[in-house]
């Protein structure tokens, strides 16, 4: 198996309705959320884990295929690849890197929240036999953030390039068609996503040449 080339893909993640990925809560203070967003520990930044943006879109292309448990999907696995624990390992084709939060003319926006580049959303659950109130507060980005899309597509001399991208394509798709991160069934993580789908191509021989070739 060798590689043969790499595809790189760059665009914008925006939210649409607030997005909450947890993250830790040893800051936890009196008063404060009681689930925090997980952020950038050098400049307090939320983001984007490159994992959960890569599991989500796994699950929906083998929901869509009516793929009942991980691994059994042919076409999610051929572009998410298998562990070796799996009966049949196979390398990922992409990578999905983090996605970092672009606060650049949003300075406004975000001097309004009142926390540190998030809101804070409180929800109330009812015991539906005790009727008692529980109230629990969300720590969120709020709609209208922004993010950095970076992955970048690899391709081996045994691959189907075409088809790995029409996965991606309809991976992209359905993300958008349905949440990312928790309590989308409550409106939280709705998506919109504009991508640059091949920014450049780098053929493998260019890199020891010295050279890349864009497209």
């Amino acid at each position: 198996m060798k590689l043969i080339k790499k595809i790189f893909y760059t665009g914008e993640i925006t939210l649409v309705t607030g997005l909450h990925i947890g993250g830790s809560n040893t800051l936890m203070s009196i008063g404060g959320p009681d689930n925090f967003v997980i952020r950038n520990p050098l400049n307090s930044l939320p983001y984007i884990p490159g994992s959960s943006l890569k599991g989500k879109m796994r699950a929906l292309v083998e929901i869509v295929n009516g793929c009942a448990k991980v691994g059994n999907d042919k076409e999610a696995n051929n572009l998410f690849g298998m562990s070796a624990a799996d009966k049949e390992s196979h390398p990922s084709r992409l990578i999905v890197r983090d996605s970092e939060l672009n606060i650049q003319g949003m300075e406004k926006e975000f001097r309004n929240t009142d926390m540190l580049y998030t809101e804070s959303k409180t929800e109330v659950t009812i015991d539906r036999i005790t009727s008692k109130a529980n109230p629990r507060t969300f720590e969120r980005v709020p709609a209208g953030a922004k993010f950095s899309l970076n992955m970048v597509l690899n391709i081996f001399d045994s691959d189907n390039e075409e088809a790995l991208k029409k996965t991606l394509d309809k991976a992209i798709d359905l993300l958008q068609d349905d949440y990312l991160g928790g309590s989308g069934s409550r409106g939280y993580g709705q998506v919109k996503i504009d991508w640059e789908k091949i920014k450049k191509e780098s053929i493998v021989k260019e890199y020891t040449e010295g050279a890349e070739i864009n497209s």
